[in-house]
């Protein structure tokens, strides 16, 4: 028996219940249904090019940066021109995700790894699992496709996310995280990425890849 379940049963026996009770279960699965809905702020109710254009303008005031292209075999040769215009080497590290494995990188001169990193890649990429335009956050879950190593270890992180997957605002890209996993099946992590990693801890001086990474560099596909 884990901590966990040993302190639940705790709780049961001074109860007097097991947990299995078809009532309480019924009482306490209503009670989640009719939940409240929070305040949603009014910034992110956008949709169609107005949608996007919040998203990159929320991200690049965030420290991020964001190149748009028109389909995704154009995403290695855009990933390519960024490294180069930051004199940075042409080495990638990706998962294992379909959509980025697709993708025509033999047409580009980048070496690509694949797994998680172990601390010693300089770049990464990761394909998000969606976007929230009200803030300019970046949504990945974890899993082999998009290793979470990769949000964190690497100096500089590209994140691939699909304009048709950027939402409005917070409660409706957590919707949809619910809809795809379904009850039982969420992720064990879902990060959320706004700009690259800062802090301002000493003396207020802003230092960025202090916990994370130095760069967060977007691809909006225009799918």
């Amino acid at each position: 028996m884990s901590s966990r379940d040993e302190i639940l049963a705790n709780i049961r026996r001074s109860l007097g219940v097991t947990g299995d009770e078809t009532i309480r279960r019924q009482i306490v699965t209503d009670r989640l249904e009719r939940a409240p809905k929070g305040l949603i702020p009014a910034r992110g109710q956008v949709a169609g090019e107005e949608r996007l254009a919040l998203f990159r303008r929320q991200a690049e005031a965030a420290l991020a940066t964001v190149t748009e292209v028109s389909s995704a075999a154009e995403v290695p040769q855009a990933i390519a021109d960024f490294l180069r215009s930051h004199n940075l080497p042409a080495t990638l590290r990706m998962g294992g995700d379909p959509r980025l494995r697709a993708m025509p990188w033999s047409e580009t001169s980048l070496d690509i790894s694949h797994g998680p990193s172990e601390g010693g890649d300089l770049n990464a990429v990761s394909h998000a699992f969606g976007a929230v335009a009200e803030t300019g956050t970046l949504v990945l879950v974890s899993g082999p496709e998009n290793p979470s190593t990769l949000n964190f270890l690497p100096d500089n992180h590209i994140v691939v996310v699909s304009a048709k997957d950027v939402a409005g605002d917070y409660e409706t890209m957590w919707n949809k995280v619910r809809f795809a996993f379904g009850k039982g099946g969420m992720p064990r992590t879902v990060n959320w990425i706004t700009g690259p990693s800062r802090s301002g801890d000493i003396e207020q001086t802003l230092l960025l890849g202090a916990h994370g990474p130095r760069r967060l560099h977007v691809v909006l596909v225009r799918d």
